[in-house]
């Protein structure tokens, strides 16, 4: 077990019409003209962004909107919102929407503030040192941006997908509607529940043990494996709706980390993925994950062998087979829910020599970085999982 420092200051409002709590929430948090930063249409569409824009006007509060943000979230799109909030004074930012315009909001409070490029952050070469506040509307249940301090930003020229994590941009408050998540398409809800999971696989698959960190884990690894085929075929039930939401936000507060090192190395090559191709983050991560598993497992099969009777109902006693069972196991899950599970399931195509080349060489830094940390993986390491996710 390492030692750890853990901090989770969002205040969640959760259930039917919390939103009608925003206006005072954003006074609570001083904020007193704010932008309501969003995606595409659908937020006007559902009536959502009217009845808060009518909430803060009858609240007295000054607001403007930006909309546009897109999947895996530009650094240009940012960019707009800080030179919009610089000329017009905004001093809160209201992020409506999933994990990409959470972490397009994250990237603009950030950028505020600080005289030099945003992307100094997210390219390592600089650390915040001030964030205006901003807070969540929860539309989409998968990324946990609400609760985490951490955001990725895809960098237009170059296609570099990179994150920053601070705990200076959490969200000050997330409000958790549950019924704003009825009308998610099944591969956008199919997703969400595989970027749930992994983002408790990426922290579960250590080499530290933390007994009641791993409870806590596995606990919310089997419910949503069970609450997530339930919520595809009854896409209107608010209890089940719920677990799917409230999982998110607590896979991704760090609560499933505490004590022990994460692994990450199957999110870093899914970055570059998801940058070359385009794709939805939750698909390319299923694309990659047991791929990865089976070039790790032998560093550790016992931890493989655990996740796989106790998340999987693999009744196997040796720990190798029981590893290798539960990593088919992981790939038909996927499969159930209509997740891919190789490259070519995933853009369509198998990928080029070339490409695969370019997203090792960008997931590597140049050859100049490891990624994981359950078994640590250098260029050769990384291009061979993308070879094998190509058959």
């Amino acid at each position: 077990m390492k030692n750890f420092s853990y901090y989770a200051p969002t205040q969640v409002v959760f259930g039917a019409n919390a939103e009608e709590k925003i206006p005072q929430l954003i006074k609570c948090y001083g904020g007193s003209k704010v932008l309501i930063h969003y995606g595409g249409k659908s937020a006007e569409r559902s009536g959502l962004l009217g009845k808060i824009e009518q909430a803060l006007t009858d609240a007295g509060i000054e607001h403007l909107k930006l909309g546009g943000v897109v999947p895996n979230p530009r650094l240009s799109k940012a960019q707009e919102g800080i030179d919009l909030c610089r000329r017009e004074g905004v001093d809160f930012i209201l992020a409506v929407g999933g994990g990409s315009v959470i972490d397009s909001s994250k990237c603009m409070a950030l950028g505020i503030p600080y005289e030099g490029d945003v992307w100094d952050f997210y390219a390592g070469l600089a650390q915040a040192k001030a964030c205006v506040p901003l807070a969540a509307v929860l539309t989409i249940p998968a990324a946990g941006s609400e609760m985490s301090g951490g955001s990725v930003i895809t960098k237009d020229e170059g296609e570099l997908k990179w994150s920053y994590d601070d705990n200076l941009c959490r969200c000050k408050f997330a409000i958790m509607n549950p019924i704003r998540t009825y009308t998610l398409p099944p591969y956008q809800t199919a997703c969400g529940i595989t970027d749930i999971m992994m983002h408790t696989m990426e922290r579960y698959f250590s080499q530290e043990e933390m007994g009641i960190t791993d409870a806590i884990a596995i606990a919310l690894l089997k419910s949503v494996r069970e609450f997530g085929p339930m919520v595809l075929a009854n896409p209107e039930d608010y209890y089940l709706r719920s677990q799917i939401m409230w999982a998110g936000s607590l896979a991704h507060n760090d609560l499933t980390g505490c004590g022990t090192i994460g692994d990450w190395g199957t999110h870093n090559m899914e970055h570059e993925l998801s940058a070359l191709y385009g794709v939805a983050h939750g698909a390319g991560l299923a694309a990659l994950w047991c791929h990865w598993a089976t070039y790790v497992f032998d560093a550790g099969p016992a931890r493989f062998a655990r996740f796989a009777r106790e998340v999987l109902d693999v009744e196997i006693e040796d720990d190798v087979l029981a590893a290798k069972e539960g990593i088919s196991r992981m790939r038909d899950f996927y499969h159930s829910i209509g997740m891919p599970a190789s490259i070519p399931e995933l853009i369509g195509r198998k990928a080029t020599e070339e490409e695969l080349l370019l997203m090792a060489e960008k997931c590597s830094r140049g050859r100049t970085i490891t990624n994981g940390n359950f078994k640590k993986l250098a260029y050769e390491d990384v291009l061979k999982i993308y070879t094998a996710a190509n058959e």
